[in-house]
């Protein structure tokens, strides 16, 4: 099985080489680190840990992504399945093979890391976090009936399946919305639970009023729109 990473980062010189360092050995073909618009030396890194480091100058969460899927597409081989984590340390990389697992072994097309299922260290996410959570795989639930736990961004999915869902948006939205078109080509889904731990620095959304307020708005946008 050949399985290719993408890892969106903006300014993550501390802790993107963590996150490099603690991906199982020989699980993956290529770590792609997306730099998205960094000021600081998270390229370089990410370079000297030995990722490919892919740049994308437009912001937003789900332009790097995009960005990263840009460059899989490219290959000439192409992936089984595509695993996405974040570049902040928050997630455990280590706990990869338990996303891969449900696809090897039981044929799922697409796999989330849930933090509400799982451990979760204190202070690593914050309440309006949990409530936005809540309140987001509430309405999905009762939109698309299928139940989710979380719209975590540590998550694997067949390669053919992502190509399926035809991802489009750039920022806040990608993860919800990825669960919900999964949810209406009726993909097979699982959640798996996980690790989270406090990120490295200050996040660039639930550590502002203003990107918490985007970010639910953009959530909550992106679930009704789709209907």
């Amino acid at each position: 099985m050949i399985i290719d990473i993408i890892i969106p980062a903006y300014n993550e010189e501390k802790s993107i080489g963590k996150v490099l360092k603690d991906i199982p050995t020989g699980l993956a073909r290529e770590v792609i680190v997306c730099n998205n618009n960094s000021s600081d030396l998270t390229k370089s890194v990410a370079q000297n840990h030995g990722a490919t480091v892919v740049d994308q100058p437009r912001k937003g969460y789900g332009s790097a992504c995009l960005k990263g899927m840009d460059h899989v597409a490219k290959k000439a081989e192409k992936p089984d399945v595509v695993v996405f984590l974040d570049g902040d340390y928050s997630d455990h990389p280590e706990e990869m093979p338990l996303l891969l697992e449900p696809i090897i072994n039981d044929d799922c097309d697409l796999v989330i890391g849930s933090r509400a299922l799982g451990n979760l260290e204190k202070g690593s996410m914050q309440p309006q976090q949990v409530f936005g959570n809540w309140l987001a795989t509430t309405l999905i639930k009762m939109i698309y009936r299928i139940e989710f736990t979380d719209l975590g961004p540590f998550r694997a999915i067949k390669y053919d399946s992502l190509l399926k869902i035809n991802m489009e948006d750039p920022d806040f939205g990608w993860t919800v919305e990825m669960q919900v078109k999964a949810a209406k080509l009726g993909l097979k889904c699982k959640e798996i639970p996980v690790t989270y731990r406090k990120r490295v620095g200050i996040s660039k959304v639930s550590g502002t009023f203003k990107g918490t307020i985007l970010a639910g708005h953009k959530i909550l946008w992106t679930i009704f729109k789709l209907i």
